[in-house]
């Protein structure tokens, strides 16, 4: 199986929607957030850039899981604003992979993380996620 190499990297491209935005997000009209990009969505964008740079080593069955993110959310970006999220693997922690990954839009940077992801059997995964549903059904 390959291994990443230092600065190996992936890119994602995201144009904001209404539904990518803050207050989109909120269940209860008495839950009141701006009409901006929202933190999780560029989150879970982050993520998508870093499993990307993972595909090529990925065996059969196999796939990546988020595990740790530690990121700042610097600048808002409104409906209609393209956002670009670059991902670069920088080293491993122990069996994690990390990566550093920079967000930003038309205007510049937006957010900046570090990521770190874990190679996991897809059917393992599930399986544990299926056995802690079955037991929080007592």
């Amino acid at each position: 199986m390959s291994e990443l190499q230092f600065n190996d990297s992936a890119r994602v491209e995201w144009t904001v929607g209404e539904g990518d935005l803050a207050s989109s997000l909120a269940p209860d009209p008495s839950d009141v957030f701006p009409a901006v990009f929202a933190t999780p969505k560029l989150i879970g964008l982050m993520e998508l850039a870093c499993a990307r740079v993972m595909k090529p080593i990925l065996g059969p069955g196999e796939l990546s899981a988020g595990a740790t993110i530690d990121m700042t959310h610097t600048a808002a970006t409104l409906a209609g604003g393209k956002v670009t999220i670059q991902a670069r693997y920088v080293g491993r922690d122990g069996v994690l992979y990390v990566f550093h990954v920079v967000a930003t839009d038309a205007a510049g940077e937006i957010g900046r993380a570090t990521h770190k992801r874990a190679r996991v059997s897809s059917e393992r995964l599930l399986a544990g996620a299926r056995k802690r549903q079955a037991a929080g059904q007592v």
